[in-house]
């Protein structure tokens, strides 16, 4: 059995850590909003009808930048609809996922949400692209922001927000080069457009960080020349590009499904690399970083399958719709794929968890009953727990194995963070399903002694799960014999694990 080996030292390093790497995504989708985080008359709704169970494990989950309120949804979402008095507002049909929106929860609840979450909760707010333009946007920026004397500020004082919302972050669209997107432009019709809205944007506030739309995934076919073209239009006023994927084994290939983080690593570097030729070929000094600001295991073609069976007559209010239930190898999955967002800190400063409750989420619920952890709880939890601080840099010398989508693939995926207080936490997949991996880490220069704790989730059954029955039947668990001796560390990994080791 061969060993898995890397060194870190201090002196190599990829970057820090940005807190909003840890962001999430709530979209008026399925039950993700209603029924996910608002119930009114659940047994746990405060009186805002937020389920004070669910921010529990928000809370403990430990998102920061949370993406509102789409996602496709938006680009056929008038904002004015959310806000005023609840029962007042209207009813409308939703194109993207063929649904009833009350608008029964709109901005002012999702603020108050973010609130009730705690100070690291920061808005991120996507404007309407796709059938709006720069009018509304401008619109609900005022509305949103400026403290008052005008209409649309004033407007926000009589609806019972005194205080400006105080959003920094807004992305300009979602997914606007998928064919799918009400409103689908071309690379040079958004381009345009995303440039006129950011300009303006800035006419009234110079301080907002804005995201353009990147490609909807690497696989798209206008993938690197949208982005090429999008960011020569809009290069120096926006802050971010976005970065979506998501991922599911095809046809029964357990092993490509493994490895997914390759092509997530692939396209942020294909993105890196589009996004600073643009900035030479423009003789420009600035950097623009990435937004994944949607990325998780998603059994979409499941999905696909279903929606052909809808009744077209049939506009259902918070149906039950992407509740992927996870197991525990989609959960080594995910792992792999947050090693992937850390592994590229340097340029990935925020990234959004698609979705927070009930929708390919971390957290479910049943309506009227209780709110429980998926196997993907536990990884981002602890990422988000143990991840903070100076990303080490991690080049791995590991046995492989073979993936028919990717070729030759290491059986380890490993990185590491040094916190400010010079503790280092290794995270650690091993994709392969059968056999343990040994692991050796020479730390030379960190100063470090002692081994706090090693943790697993990995379980004999790879197909286990948490579910409505038993909520805890996936946990991490406890790994003996991880040593540490003259800077040298050895480990075993156990077969397809996501291993959290935290070194003192």
């Amino acid at each position: 059995m061969r060993t898995a080996r890397f060194t870190l030292d201090p002196a190599f390093t990829v970057g820090p850590v940005d807190p909003r790497l840890f962001g999430s995504f709530v979209e008026h989708l399925g039950r993700c909003v209603y029924t996910g985080i608002h119930e009114p008359g659940h047994p746990s709704a405060d009186a805002d009808g937020l389920r004070t169970d669910v921010l529990d494990l928000v809370r403990e989950l430990g998102v920061t930048a949370i993406r509102y309120p789409g996602g496709n949804f938006v680009s056929g979402f008038k904002w004015e609809d959310s806000v005023g008095p609840a029962e007042e507002r209207p009813r409308r049909l939703d194109l993207a996922w063929h649904s009833t929106e009350t608008n029964r929860f709109g901005l002012s609840e999702y603020l108050s949400f973010l609130r009730k979450i705690g100070p690291q909760a920061e808005p991120m707010l996507a404007v309407n692209l796709g059938t709006r333009g720069v009018t509304e946007a401008l619109e609900l920026q005022e509305y949103a922001n400026h403290p008052a004397g005008t209409a649309l500020s004033d407007l926000r004082v009589a609806h019972g927000d005194k205080d400006p919302f105080g959003i920094r972050l807004w992305c300009l669209g979602n997914e606007m080069d998928g064919p799918w997107q009400t409103g689908h432009k071309t690379a040079e019709e958004y381009g345009r457009l995303a440039a006129e809205t950011a300009r303006a944007m800035r006419q009234q506030d110079p301080g907002v960080e804005l995201v353009a739309c990147g490609s909807s995934g690497q696989s798209m076919p206008t993938f690197a020349a949208w982005e090429a073209t999008v960011l020569t239009e809009t290069y120096d006023l926006v802050d971010h590009i976005s970065l979506h994927a998501y991922y599911e084994p095809h046809d029964g290939d357990l092993d490509s499904f493994l490895a997914s983080a390759v092509d997530m690593e692939s396209f942020i570097e294909n993105v890196v690399a589009t996004c600073d030729h643009v900035g030479a070929k423009l003789k420009s000094k600035k950097r623009i970083n990435l937004s994944f600001d949607e990325w998780n295991v998603w059994y979409m073609t499941r999905w696909q399958e279903r929606a052909t069976t809808f009744a077209q007559d049939d506009w259902p209010e918070a149906p039950r719709l992407l509740e992927d239930n996870y197991s525990v190898t989609d959960a080594v999955v995910f792992g792999s794929l947050l090693i992937a967002l850390l592994r590229h800190a340097d340029r990935v400063k925020v990234a959004c968890l698609a979705q927070l409750v009930n929708v390919i989420a971390p957290i479910l619920t049943e309506p009227g009953g209780p709110a429980w952890r998926q196997t993907t709880f536990f990884p981002f939890a602890q990422a988000s727990r143990h991840g903070r601080g100076e990303v080490l840099d991690v080049r791995v010398d590991s046995p492989t194995y073979e993936t028919a989508r990717y070729g030759t693939t290491d059986l380890l995926h490993a990185t590491a963070v040094r916190a400010d207080d010079g503790t280092v936490t290794v995270f650690a997949v091993n994709r392969g399903r059968t056999e343990p991996l040994p692991l050796e880490i020479a730390l030379g220069g960190l100063g470090l002694t002692s081994v706090v704790e090693h943790t697993a989730l990995a379980d004999a059954d790879p197909d286990a799960r948490n579910t409505l029955a038993e909520p805890e039947r996936v946990t991490p668990h406890t790994v003996g014999g991880t040593t540490l001796t003259d800077g040298a560390l050895e480990a075993v990994l156990e077969p397809l694990s996501w291993n959290v080791i935290r070194l003192a």
